[in-house]
């Protein structure tokens, strides 16, 4: 119990280092991945902006990147890391691939959530005249909205596990703590704590995710 006392700081540490780098990839990469969720349902066939080479590529690229394992992403864009902050370690540097890794699977996510709104509804409205990027944002990201809060939560709980795989290179957070604690000096306890903080966590925004959905769906 003594241990588990000393132990409460370096809890509160990891936390707010997993949710720092939840928090800001999260951010970034939604800034990136919804637009690009867009892209891939507007460049389609008998969509908006039809256009088979901005689709095949983006469609090839997304799903390239979605194809690798975060651990061997992260190792395998370290140049790329080191360009843009500088290191490839610490919480600067699971930033980086956290947001590579995470901005095509929102945008998947995105596309999933654009393709549930009926075409109908986009149909009407353009026999009434309104332009192409009425249609996107007014329309179609309007009745998305449920879905998108929905595809945004899958997206967090996905982050934290891939922040608890960057622990294992020294980025810090929840997975740093398990590993240099609970599996490198064998603490049993240090493990459970972990691990229901852990689930604790996704609990939680899993639960806020669906209760924003449901709000969403019956103002809309």
């Amino acid at each position: 119990m003594e241990r588990l006392i000393e132990m409460i700081p370096v809890f509160g540490q990891s936390l707010q280092e997993t949710v720092i780098m939840v928090g800001f990839s999260l951010f970034i990469a939604t800034l990136i991945g919804i637009p690009l969720g867009i892209l891939l349902v507007i460049t389609q066939a008998n969509h908006l902006f039809p256009n088979k080479i901005i689709y095949h590529t983006l469609n090839t690229l997304i799903n390239i990147v979605r194809s690798l394992p975060f651990i061997i992403l992260m190792v395998a864009i370290i140049p790329f890391t080191e360009l843009i902050v500088g290191t490839s370690i610490g919480i600067e540097g699971a930033i980086v691939p956290l947001i590579v890794y995470t901005s095509p699977y929102i945008s998947r996510l995105m596309e999933t959530a654009l393709h549930d709104v009926d075409s109908g509804v986009i149909e009407a409205y353009q026999a009434m005249g309104a332009s192409r990027m009425q249609i996107i944002f007014r329309i179609m990201l309007r009745e998305a909205r449920p879905g998108i809060v929905l595809c945004l939560t899958i997206a967090t709980i996905g982050l934290i596990g891939a922040t608890a795989m960057a622990g294992a290179v020294g980025a810090g957070g929840l997975g740093d703590l398990a590993l240099r604690y609970g599996y490198q000096q064998w603490d049993i306890e240090v493990m459970i704590i972990t691990v229901i903080i852990l689930v604790v966590l996704v609990q939680l925004i899993q639960s806020l995710g669906n209760w924003a959905a449901r709000k969403l769906k019956k103002s809309a």
